[in-house]
């Protein structure tokens, strides 16, 4: 353990009750609007942090490198921060000012008790500053790994809900496609409707592509790709959705479509899976 983080290790432990209070009162610039309960928490934020940073600082941490081992239970604490307070809709700059504040009254403690020692001071200072900017740069890092989880889960659950599998009729399911086709958004379709197709044993499965505002070559291959993995199943697909625009486009494209079954309307699809099944619909007299 080095000079200077000794001494800060030595101000951390004699002086815990004042470093806390200042520390709160230089980061608890919204305090007077929180609750008691909000009060508490934040001083109990305070001390878990200046509790795991001297047992990092006995461990013999380093502040120069702060993803050693030495630093996991304050690291640890950080991030609990970080997601506590993401969740309740901080940002990620609120959470560093809060690290950042500790600065303030530690320093104040340096000036004061080594104003005899002015190199030892520098060094005290710069061993602490180090430090608290390595604990702010890991909230921030927690904080944005935390906000990608979520935008990752969000686009998974509003992937898996913009293309859902419904049953039409005995043994026909359909999948509405709306908005871009996309190779992940294909591979969702693609396991979705296979497993209803298992579960249901339907032999028929209509792809409704009114929603998808244009095809293009990568989405033909997408569609082509889903109709291939449905045969395999043992049933048979129809497209539906075919506007004149889109007729158009692949035609000049030259996708081959042919022998996969095609209606301008997902109304036309169903009758004709209606009729492959072998059903007559008639119309009932008044």
């Amino acid at each position: 353990m080095s000079q200077e983080t000794d001494a800060v290790l030595q101000l951390l432990g004699d002086n815990e009750e004042q470093i806390l209070s200042q520390w709160l009162q230089e980061a608890g610039g919204n305090a007077a609007r929180l609750t008691e309960a909000g009060r508490r928490a934040l001083r109990g934020d305070a001390e878990e942090i200046l509790r795991n940073l001297r047992e990092a600082l006995r461990a013999g941490g380093d502040p120069e490198n702060f993803e050693a081992p030495a630093w996991s239970a304050l690291r640890g604490a950080l991030e609990s921060l970080s997601r506590s307070r993401a969740a309740q809709g901080q940002s990620a700059g609120d959470t560093s000012v809060f690290v950042l504040a500790f600065k303030r009254p530690l320093f104040g403690l340096i000036q004061d008790r080594m104003k005899a020692q002015p190199e030892r001071q520098m060094a005290a200072v710069w061993t602490l500053s180090v430090l608290v900017d390595r604990m702010a740069q890991w909230t921030v890092s927690t904080y944005q790994q935390t906000r990608e989880d979520l935008i990752k889960r969000q686009q998974q659950d509003l992937l898996e809900l913009s293309t859902p599998v419904i049953k039409l009729f005995e043994g026909v399911l359909a999948v509405p496609m709306i908005g871009t086709l996309d190779s992940s958004r294909t591979q969702v379709v693609m396991e979705t409707l296979l497993q209803r197709i298992v579960e249901t044993g339907s032999r028929l499965a209509i792809i409704d592509i009114t929603g998808v505002p244009t095809v293009d070559t990568l989405v033909a291959q997408h569609l082509l790709k889903t109709v291939s993995a449905i045969r395999l199943m043992g049933a048979e697909c129809i497209i539906s959705g075919i506007r004149p625009q889109i007729a158009q486009t692949i035609v000049h494209l030259g996708i081959d479509l042919q022998g996969i079954a095609t209606k301008s309307s997902l109304a036309d699809a169903l009758q004709l899976a209606m009729e492959q099944q072998g059903f007559v619909i008639t119309r009932r007299q008044a």
